[in-house]
């Protein structure tokens, strides 16, 4: 029987050091945020790296899969069975074209898009009902060269709005953990033109 207290937290990326910084890599940054809003560390292990953290009475399991991105799921099926974990318990986080710079928007199923590492890890469970924050990175590249933009790095003007969302995104994780999928996807799904208001502000988009 799976913990119902233990929480599965997948940033998604690829561990060799050229890809650091990447677009491609937005899980990664988004999972070492969340490990530093806990105070934690990761430490190699199996498939992955991986932190622990305790929430209000919740056990945190942080994991940046040391496999290549689209063999994602090995890591993640491994690891959701070494720590008893639920399928509903664990959060899936990745880079998106088809979302804007700046957004993310989370939802408890669907299918695979054009991303690898999500595709691979719903063939891998064999089951579309995994949790998911897609964390949108424009599709600002011209034809034949998405390959290059994913894997390309944020500009200065960029980054400000990735880090701002990056702050958004640890706080919905530490709302999924509590509250659940639902009431989360309430408040933190943000629509492209609440975007634009707040950039057009220029308020922060911190929540």
């Amino acid at each position: 029987m799976e913990n119902e207290k233990k929480y599965l937290i997948v940033g998604l990326g690829n561990a060799e050091q050229q890809y650091a910084g990447t677009r491609h890599n937005y899980g990664f940054e988004v999972a070492n945020a969340v490990a530093a809003e806990f105070k934690t560390t990761f430490k190699s292990d199996r498939l992955a790296y991986v932190a622990r953290a305790t929430f209000k009475g919740r056990e945190l399991v942080i994991l940046m899969p040391t496999t290549y991105m689209n063999l994602s799921g090995k890591a993640v099926k491994y690891w959701l069975t070494e720590e008893n974990v639920a399928v509903d318990h664990c959060l899936v986080i990745y880079d998106d074209i088809d979302l804007p710079l700046g957004i993310f928007k989370m939802k408890p199923k669907g299918g695979g898009g054009t991303h690898n590492g999500i595709g691979n890890i719903i063939e891998t469970l064999e089951r579309t009902d995994i949790p998911r924050m897609r964390c949108g990175i424009g599709k600002s590249y011209a034809q034949g060269y998405q390959v290059d933009y994913v894997l390309g790095r944020f500009s200065s003007d960029e980054l400000k709005l990735v880090d701002a969302c990056i702050k958004r995104a640890v706080s919905a994780v530490k709302s999924f953990v509590t509250v659940g999928m639902q009431m989360t996807m309430n408040q933190f799904n943000t629509k492209e033109s609440e975007l634009a208001k707040t950039l057009e502000s220029g308020d922060g988009l911190e929540s």
